[in-house]
């Protein structure tokens, strides 16, 4: 079968392009659905009609700087400066020339503008009949792919909320004496040192902040076994699954996070999967950067095994759970990875006439 190539100017129409609205004005909901260059079909809605598009046939949006790309048949607002209006003329069938730019690979400029690579494209296009089929083809197939990839995610979110509510589960209903961390830590806030950026230099060794390891830099200060950093700054509230890691070995800690030494790793890795099952919004501070400060980390109940032993059963069994959680995690991940790749793979073969 015979294919014709075509730039990609020369396959669409010159457009009048309707009022575009600014992301900060879109409505959370109003008579008319915005479409912009964002994720997502509909960002947003509007309620004035005179700035409303209306199709005579589907269309496609193009992201000029997320290079995002939507198939549109319903009248709708634009939304932002980035919106790229691509009208297919009568001898491209809409979803095949949908496909086809789905198809097209352009390189990341970051928020630069990507309607200048796009436009240098062509277009390889077979009959309309062709088209057609393609197009029906590739509805029928991804519509597979969007309803394993959805089931997927919703696998991937049912193993991570399993192991979220095991873990506050396994601290709850256990008649354990609470204590707090000044009882059974050695706080050494004292000897955090703040490293400018400027002084920094490139090493061997993490320097760890607020949210984990920030540099690596050429010497250290700590030499420890058993030392835990827990989160304090900017950044602890934005991070909803984990407040607290562990760490060994020699590293730098700034003045963003707590250090504490524990006499043994039972004890430390007990109190780290505690903290990490816990929400701490009572114990935070500050509105314009919220804080845990060390009083305040210092009042937080820690019910716990009187024994070493207690707790080391404790973490093992979070640890198994952990173990077999990551386990079907990466699987599903992967599975949606290989979803992904197949519809490459299809946009492939589907124009390169082997479909």
């Amino acid at each position: 079968m015979t294919w014709q190539t075509y730039p990609l100017e020369d396959c669409i129409e010159d457009i009048f392009y309707t009022n575009k609205i600014q992301r900060k004005d879109f409505l959370v909901t109003g008579r008319f659905p915005v479409v912009s260059q964002e994720d997502g079909l509909v960002n947003g809605y509007w309620n004035n009609e005179s700035d409303v598009f209306k199709l005579t046939r589907p269309l496609v949006v193009f992201g000029d700087h997320t290079r995002a790309i939507k198939y549109v048949d319903f009248d709708f607002v634009l939304g932002a400066d980035g919106v790229k209006l691509l009208q297919p003329k009568e001898f491209l069938e809409p979803r095949f020339f949908y496909y086809q730019l789905q198809n097209v690979e352009l390189p990341s400029l970051g928020y630069a503008r990507h309607y200048r690579l796009l436009r240098e494209q062509s277009l390889r296009v077979p009959s309309l009949a062709e088209q057609h089929r393609i197009a029906a083809l590739l509805d029928e197939a991804f519509a597979g792919i969007a309803t394993a990839k959805a089931n997927t995610d919703k696998s991937l979110r049912n193993v991570r909320e399993v192991d979220a509510a095991y873990r506050q589960s396994i601290f709850i209903g256990r008649g354990w004496t609470a204590t707090t961390l000044d009882r059974i830590a050695k706080n050494l806030d004292s000897r955090r040192i703040p490293i400018t950026k400027g002084d920094r230099e490139p090493g061997e060794y993490p320097y760890y902040g607020a949210s984990g390891i920030v540099d690596f830099v050429a010497d250290y200060i700590f030499d420890g076994d058993a030392l835990l950093v827990s989160e304090d700054g900017a950044n602890l509230l934005a991070r909803s699954t984990s407040i607290a890691f562990s760490v060994t070995g020699k590293y730098w800690v700034n003045n963003h996070a707590h250090i504490l030494e524990f006499e043994e790793m039972a004890t430390q890795k007990f109190v780290e999967f505690y903290l990490e099952s816990i929400p701490l919004d009572d114990y935070i501070t500050g509105a314009a950067q919220p804080k845990l400060n060390q009083k305040a980390l210092n009042s937080i109940p820690v019910p716990m095994p009187s024994t070493v032993r207690g707790r080391a059963e404790v973490v093992s069994q979070i640890e198994a759970m952990q173990l077999e959680s990551k386990h079907l995690q990466s699987l599903y991940t992967r599975k949606l990875a290989a979803l992904e790749a197949l519809k490459q793979s299809l946009l492939h073969q589907a124009f390169s006439g082997q479909l």
